[in-house]
């Protein structure tokens, strides 16, 4: 696994820090690990004697590192303020799809026959480790209609794999439609000015959503990843190298799914409709869409927009999260342009 954010990267022999690491404090690392813990988890999981280390500052949830050991490249996961109960569900649904096909690593297997170790403390967290894959993050302007048409093929075979496991996996979203609601009324009435007009549109685009809830249902439902934005595809050259961070994944609407794709792959400041489009035509190839995921997607586009604006308005901007590249405005720009005519646009063309 690898980040296109090597700037972040403090790199460590032996335990000693770098001279190009040692004023940096990385934001995305929450869990620090020394030689000594690692050496232990490296143990844990039979990977021999660690050579290098580094923390990778990206990320807003979990800290996460890179090592090297006699035995190969790894990515380590601190799996932050998560149960063993959701990191064994999310390990096993890697590992289904992994083995169904999708390109996304699996997670390795400890010794004691688990795909993931407890880091003690005074609370125990669970640690994950991940073969190491190179790649890089596309912009939003390096997204072409080839690229897209290879991304829509690959979530269209993550969506097939899914399909394929049980119905039992299937946990629910934590971001549904109830849940949703609920966010945006505990903000509704705070005396924001900055609110007032994405209030007003929220509530509007969450009774639309209430409205169309059977046509929603009629979309086929499997396991979804939730979050598979361009941060979470690693590219060598034209191929997609891996496809990461399952932890929003949940049982749901293929239809929504795709929408999140669409929202963030097909967007240069306004929606790119050929990219839409190539990357629906590279999705149908492998898993043609139903009448109910058709009549789904629209709603699904202004749905799948309003979340991510509620959700940035509630984590980052009332949370004064400095996070520029979360700005609740530029989902709310997606929500306002799919009330216009590029909706029906990209729905004539299904």
């Amino acid at each position: 696994m690898a980040l296109d954010k090597s700037h972040a990267l403090g790199l460590v022999h032996d335990g000693n820090v770098s001279p190009s690491s040692a004023s940096f404090a990385p934001v995305g690392t929450f869990t620090r690990l020394d030689g000594a813990e690692l050496k232990e988890l490296a143990a844990a999981f039979g990977l021999g004697d660690v050579r290098e280390h580094r923390s990778i500052a990206a990320g807003t949830i979990n800290s996460n590192y890179e090592i090297q050991t006699e035995h190969g490249h790894y990515f380590v996961r601190v799996n932050e303020g998560k149960s063993e109960h959701d990191v064994a569900w999310e390990a096993r649904l890697v590992g289904a799809l992994a083995g169904e096909g999708v390109i996304t690593p699996p997670p390795l297997v400890a010794l004691d026959g688990r795909p993931f170790a407890p880091l003690r403390g005074a609370t125990t967290k669970w640690m994950s480790v991940f073969p190491w894959r190179d790649g890089r993050h596309l912009a939003a302007d390096e997204v072409t209609p080839a690229l897209a048409d290879a991304f829509g093929a690959a979530l269209a075979q993550l969506h097939v794999a899914g399909l394929a496991l049980p119905e039992a996996w299937r946990r629910g979203s934590i971001y549904d439609h109830a849940h949703l609601v609920r966010r945006f009324e505990r903000f509704a009435r705070v005396d924001d000015p900055a609110l007032t007009r994405p209030v007003a549109i929220l509530r509007e685009e969450l009774a639309e959503a209430t409205a169309a809830s059977a046509n929603r249902r009629r979309a086929t439902q499997g396991m979804i990843h939730g979050d598979l934005f361009r941060d979470n595809v690693l590219w060598a050259g034209d191929a997609i190298s891996a496809i990461l961070d399952f932890e929003q994944a949940s049982g749901g609407s293929l239809a929504y799914d795709l929408a999140v794709c669409i929202n963030d792959w097909c967007w240069t400041g306004a929606p790119r409709l050929d990219l839409a489009a190539a990357l629906i035509a590279g999705y149908q190839r492998i898993r043609p869409l139903t009448d109910g995921d058709r009549n789904a997607l629209p709603v699904e586009l202004r749905a799948s927009a309003a979340r991510f604006t509620i959700t940035r308005i509630t984590e980052v901007y009332l949370a004064r999260v400095a996070n520029p590249e979360k700005d609740f405005r530029a989902f709310l720009a997606r929500v306002e342009a799919w009330r216009g005519p590029a909706l029906g646009q990209l729905a004539a063309a299904l």
